[in-house]
């Protein structure tokens, strides 16, 4: 007899991917989603899975490359980096105009009321609006204006959102939490790609670069890097913008790599890698709300401990490479397979 489940996919930017993975293994297993609540990128996932839509949207993320993702950014500078009109346009076309009340299974989205400082529950009206609130990232997709109510990202104050589920009649509740600060053995997937239109690349990237404040510059120049997790092809080639592994598995600051004894050290006492920091303010911003979602997301899953718990660990990639969908899928469903082999072994 399948296990019905209520479904919390969890804020995370473009790790929101691997909760495709987690709902192909868990439909694989045979377990029904009885219902789904769901933040930012996992309210996105989750109202196009309620919707019965996930293999086309699945299908269409996986297509893109870092040049499409770029082709789908409609610069705004106003009160966001991006309008979203051209990605949320696309999601509007896969799913079509419904309502979440006319959903086959029960759905949240959890966005934020800036203006009444607020967590708002959408659990009716139009599913494309809550989705567009719910992933409204600050700084990086303008706000949603509903009447007096500026909506962002609900990340910003729930990004586990395991209460609206609390109440359901499902058996067990699973959690995804995409800001796991440990999980260190999992690494993401490498998939060869085509090589890439490099100078039409840089062009795009140094057009949109340009038009951001930059916390670095190079040789009297603003350093022209706009939305780089979006847009660089690896990590690894810009080192002095990732953390290095912690020493010890229980430290969530990177090590320096030299003895240096001038080197600041974090709360256990380990040192710290010396860094330039971020390179654009966009970036900043975007770290900083990072920080604060892993932090809301530990006392979430301690209130409201969930019985089966999926751990991504956020350091496998950055908050913007939304480019690399086919390797969150597939890490989404691998992490998925092992903590669900571990649950059915009685394991605890």
């Amino acid at each position: 007899m399948s296990k019905k489940v209520a479904l919390v996919l969890g804020s995370g930017g473009a790790r929101g991917y691997a909760h495709i993975g987690v709902i192909e293994e868990l439909e694989a297993r045979g377990y029904e989603i009885g219902c789904i609540a769901g933040c930012s990128m996992g309210a996105v996932v989750g109202g196009i899975y309620a919707a019965g839509k996930l293999k086309d949207y699945s299908d269409w993320t996986q297509s893109l490359d870092y040049l499409d993702v770029l082709r789908l950014l409609d610069v705004s500078f106003r009160l966001g980096a991006i309008r979203g009109e051209k990605v949320f346009g696309r999601i509007r076309d896969i799913v079509g105009e419904i309502n979440i009340e006319s959903l086959n299974i029960p759905f949240t989205a959890v966005a934020t009321d800036l203006t009444n400082q607020q967590e708002i529950w959408f659990q009716e009206g139009c599913l494309h609006q809550a989705m567009r609130a719910s992933a409204a990232i600050p700084s990086l997709f303008t706000p949603v204006i509903q009447g007096k109510r500026m909506l962002v990202d609900g990340g910003l104050l729930n990004p586990l959102p395991i209460v609206p589920v609390v109440s359901s009649h499902c058996d067990l509740i699973i959690a995804v939490n995409l800001n796991s600060a440990h999980q260190q053995h999992y690494q993401l997937p490498v998939i060869e790609r085509p090589a890439a239109l490099k100078g039409r690349f840089d062009q795009m990237m140094t057009s949109l670069g340009s038009r951001l404040p930059s916390l670095r510059r190079k040789g009297g120049e603003d350093d022209p890097l706009l939305l780089q997790g979006a847009a660089l092809p690896e990590a690894p080639e810009q080192p002095d913008l990732w953390l290095q592994e912690p020493a010890d598995p229980h430290g969530q600051q990177p090590v320096a790599a030299p003895q240096d004894d001038s080197a600041p050290k974090s709360a256990s006492g380990s040192r710290v890698a010396q860094m330039a920091g971020p390179a654009s303010l966009l970036e900043l911003i975007n770290q900083s709300f990072e920080v604060m979602q892993t932090s809301l997301s530990q006392y979430k899953i301690a209130g409201y401990p969930p019985d089966i718990l999926i751990n991504v660990p956020k350091r496998v990639c950055r908050f913007f490479e939304f480019y690399k969908a086919p390797e969150l899928i597939m890490l989404g469903r691998q992490i998925a397979r092992d903590t669900l082999d571990k649950y059915e072994r009685g394991d605890r």
